[in-house]
């Protein structure tokens, strides 16, 4: 066992001097058989501890309920850590932002339309007591003063870019505290005055977040902690990706210099990202300061240790200037081999509304309900109403969160989309028969004051100005492994080259051993793609992505099986190739 604690001019590890040299990696973005993999090769770049958030929506999808296995075994990931030789920096939110749909926030904390989030109110806070109550078995026992790796938590995240309530602050330390952890806390913000002096507390140890400009920063951050050691809690070496802009990248040059430049100055950091990881599945959020803007599924992040898990130009760059603070293994990771490319392709089909059957139940309603109301937190949601229509058809809706795919009996008529503030469409002259739209949830916003907004269909529907009342709506059950066999049991043989959506469309491939795969998804219009089973994430022909990733855990030797669901059309060729596409650069 170990004491760690904030010294007057450093942080102390048993007495002595300690530089935390950090790197983020978020065990809920990475396969858990690659964490073992990714902290070991964050302590070949010179590492020596490894700060996660805790995605509380991740864990408790539902009210109730709180799980912490398999993907989410955060206490397997602590001990991976450990058995590296590696420190932990813990960062539970309840906030995390982290570009993770909603930051963190479970949706179904919104449901009662009075909750009051990020501040002192009832409901929230009682929804995060349950929170830090269900994460004290696995936190409290692994702090280092347990002989744990824990040195380090972290107190909500970049508050004071959103709000200032110390009440609020002081009633999570409280509750952190009371639940048996005893290592020091911190909070970060960007260094400004107004947000370091709204997001903390006297009591609190402040750090900053930037990734630029480091001696600059960290003047401005010492104005407001005088003493004790100096720190970037989230030094930016990268960014976010969204459709339809192109893939940011940053100088390793400059973020080597900028880097060197803090630690010369004496502070510790943390690197945001060492490694990214993949928004699998429908866990990428989203942007809207005016205009909607949702995450790619790669959170490659342009970090030192790429998506799949391979060093960079950026990573032996850092490494080198790691070398001139502190100790660095002799050895050090080799980059993989290109992975296999080859070609497949998908043999089996069905449409969508022609496998509604195994995916839910439509239930009738009076207007158009959210998708939050049908506790549908993510993914799909089909919407139907008959209509009867002489002359000219306009159906409109108050508001479409985020894209809606609109089909009349069947057939493909025209899309409202979120980003282009769609509302309205014009249908087939004489429109008769079932109106169709199946809407989609592209990522719950993460920051900003839209966090928590319900999805689907918002306000009145209406036709020629009409209120349209009756509908009835369907939750795509997606995330159940027994519905998806309820769809392939429904497949039928495939023969032509091109796949009309939406519908279901499968394939298989023979491999001779596991290994990552980069799937490519440039002759695909728009869908999610699943590998044998596993919801590897959304893709889009807009990019800037277009392949995605698939980890070797996820395959094995012999066939697999690739299913999309593909909501517009799609060429029938699988192809698999030897690097990633991330998408066009601004330069």
């Amino acid at each position: 066992m170990s004491e760690f604690r904030i010294g007057d001019e450093h942080f102390e590890l048993d007495g002595e001097p300690f530089r935390i040299l950090s790197g983020a990696l978020h065990y809920f973005r990475v396969h858990p058989d690659l964490w073992r993999d990714r902290i070991r090769k964050a302590k070949q770049m010179g590492l020596n501890t490894i700060e996660t958030y805790v995605a509380w929506n991740a864990h408790a999808k539902r009210r109730g309920e709180f799980d912490l296995t398999g993907a989410l075994d955060l206490g397997r990931f602590l001990d991976d850590v450990a058995a590296e030789g590696m420190h932990a920096i813990v960062r539970p939110g309840p906030y995390i932002c982290a570009e993770w749909h909603n930051g963190g926030l479970p949706a179904w904390l919104f449901e009662s339309g009075t909750v009051g989030v990020r501040r002192d109110e009832p409901q929230y806070l009682a929804a995060v007591e349950e929170l830090f109550a269900n994460l004290a078995p696995v936190l409290v026992p692994r702090q280092i003063d347990q002989g744990g790796p824990i040195i380090l938590i972290q107190i909500e995240n970049e508050y004071g870019a959103y709000g200032s309530d110390p009440v609020y602050l002081e009633k999570l330390v409280a509750m952190n505290r009371a639940i048996g952890l005893t290592v020091p806390f911190t909070t970060v913000d960007q260094p400004t005055p107004e947000m370091l002096v709204d997001g903390s507390l006297p009591t609190l140890h402040k750090t900053a977040s930037f990734g630029s400009r480091s001696t600059e920063r960290l003047a401005t951050l010492r104005r407001f902690q005088p003493t004790g050691p100096l720190m970037c809690s989230e030094f930016w070496d990268g960014w976010f990706d969204d459709w339809g802009e192109h893939h940011h990248t940053t100088s390793t040059e400059q973020s080597a210099h900028d880097l060197d430049e803090l630690l010369a100055a004496g502070a510790s950091v943390n690197i945001y990202m060492f490694h990214g990881g993949t928004n699998a599945g429908f866990t990428n959020g989203a942007n809207d300061k005016g205009v909607y803007k949702p995450i790619v599924t790669s959170y490659d992040y342009d970090a030192p240790l790429d998506e799949r898990g391979d060093p960079t130009e950026k990573y032996w760059a850092f490494r080198e200037v790691l070398a001139k603070y502190g100790s660095v293994p002799t050895d050090a990771p080799v980059v993989s081999e290109p992975a296999p490319a080859f070609e497949a392709r998908l043999t089996a089909s069905v449409p969508l509304l022609g496998a509604l059957g195994p995916l839910g139940a439509f239930a009738p309603h009076d207007g158009v309900p959210t998708m939050d109301s049908l506790q549908q937190y993510d993914g799909f949601v089909l919407y139907r109403a008959e209509i009867d229509v002489q002359g000219e058809a306009v159906f409109e809706i108050d508001e479409v969160r985020d894209r809606a795919v609109v089909l009349l009996n069947g057939a493909p008529v025209g899309v409202l989309a979120r980003d282009h503030h769609d509302r309205r469409l014009t249908l087939p002259a004489d429109a008769r028969g079932t109106l169709d739209l199946l809407v989609e949830d592209q990522g719950r916003v993460d920051y900003g004051e839209r966090i928590g907004e319900p999805k689907g269909l918002i306000g009145t529907a209406r036709l020629n100005g009409e209120p349209l009342l009756r509908w009835e709506a369907l939750p795509l059950g997606l995330d159940d492994a027994a519905a998806l066999d309820g769809v392939r049991a429904l497949l039928a043989p495939l023969e032509s080259t091109v796949v009309a959506g939406p519908a279901f469309v499968r394939g298989e491939f023979t491999l001779e051993a596991p290994t990552d795969l980069f799937v490519h998804t440039r002759d695909w219009g728009k869908g999610v793609l699943w590998v044998n089973g596993v919801n590897l994430g959304r893709y889009w022909s807009r990019g800037p992505q277009h392949t995605l990733y698939v980890p070797a855990p996820v395959v094995h030797a012999g066939v697999n099986e690739v299913l999309l669901l593909e909501l517009h059309a799609a060429s029938t060729g699988v192809r698999f190739v030897a690097t990633p596409d991330l998408g066009h650069t601004e330069f």
